[in-house]
């Protein structure tokens, strides 16, 4: 009894453990400032990382939130997360860029309307502005 005990509390631990890794994690990637550029397509908002930001690349980090439904362009194995609601996300209301991360997943996933929890290798991006600036890579994605 002691022994399922102990296993539980593991594991409700570990839950809770990531959970916090997560709010922290989107807490750190907020602190971001942006230096204003132009090219030949208009204004650029190049990042600059803070500190707290750049200790995080090539780190293992866990993000929560919700997979931003791109009409027609699912793709199984890249998706967008949110750390907000789709109402509120980047893409859709008046968030900012630090507020989504693009996700390389290892495996195929289902597009699901619920909250998700992606866990990878954090990579940040200033120099393609095809990627968002926060890349997570070789991830995993369980659903919430």
């Amino acid at each position: 009894m002691r022994k399922v005990f102990l296993l539980a509390l593991i594991v409700v631990s570990s839950s809770l453990v990531a959970q916090q890794s997560s709010s922290a994690n989107w807490a750190k990637l907020a602190k971001v400032t942006y230096d204003k550029t132009e090219d030949e397509y208009g204004e650029i908002y190049v990042p600059k990382f803070s500190s707290e930001v750049r200790a995080l690349n090539g780190k293992i980090i866990v993000l929560e939130g919700f997979i931003v439904p791109f009409d027609g362009l699912f793709d199984p194995k890249k998706i967008i997360v949110s750390s907000l609601p789709i109402a509120s996300c980047f893409f859709c209301g008046g968030s900012g860029p630090e507020t989504v991360a693009e996700v390389y997943l290892k495996e195929a996933v289902k597009y699901t309307a619920k909250a998700v929890r992606v866990t990878g290798t954090l990579y940040l991006n200033d120099k393609d502005y095809n990627q968002l600036m926060y890349v997570l890579k070789d991830a995993k994605m369980e659903v919430l």
